[in-house]
C-alpha cells in the first residue's frame, strides 16, 4: 500500500486511468467484431458504416496512446483490404495470391524481347 499522500494519490488516478482504458479497449474490440459480423454478411454498406467507425475509435485510442499507433495502422490496413473485397467474386480473390503459371507462350515472348535487346 501506498504510504504517502502523493502516491496515495496517484494510486487513485492510475486505478481511474485503468478503468477508463478498460473501456475503450472493450468497445474497440466489440466494433471490430461487428465490423467482422458485417463482413461475414456480406452486408456491404453495413460494412462500410462499421469500418468507418472502427476506423475512427483506431485512431482516437491511437491518439491518446491506449493502443500503439502501429497496431492502429495495421487494424486499418487490414479493415480496409477487406472492404475491398467485398466487391470482388470469390475467384478474384483467390488468384491475386496464387502465383502465376508460366506458359509455353509467355516463355517464348520473353526469349523473344531478349533477342531483341540484344
Amino acid at each position: 500500500m501506498a504510504n504517502t499522500k502523493s502516491a496515495l494519490k496517484n494510486a487513485r488516478k492510475a486505478r481511474t486511468r485503468m478503468l477508463s482504458n478498460r473501456q475503450v479497449k472493450s468497445r474497440l474490440k466489440t466494433l471490430e467484431r461487428q465490423f467482422n459480423a458485417c463482413l461475414d454478411n456480406n452486408d456491404e454498406e453495413a460494412a462500410r458504416k462499421a469500418s468507418a467507425e472502427f476506423i475512427s475509435a483506431l485512431d482516437r485510442a491511437a491518439k491518446s496512446s491506449i493502443i500503439h499507433r502501429n497496431k492502429a495502422t495495421r487494424k486499418k490496413a487490414s479493415c480496409t483490404k477487406k472492404i475491398a473485397r467485398i466487391g470482388q467474386p470469390a475467384s478474384n480473390v483467390e488468384q491475386e495470391h496464387a502465383p502465376k503459371e508460366s506458359t509455353a507462350e509467355d516463355l517464348e515472348e520473353s526469349t523473344e524481347k531478349g533477342l531483341a535487346e540484344s
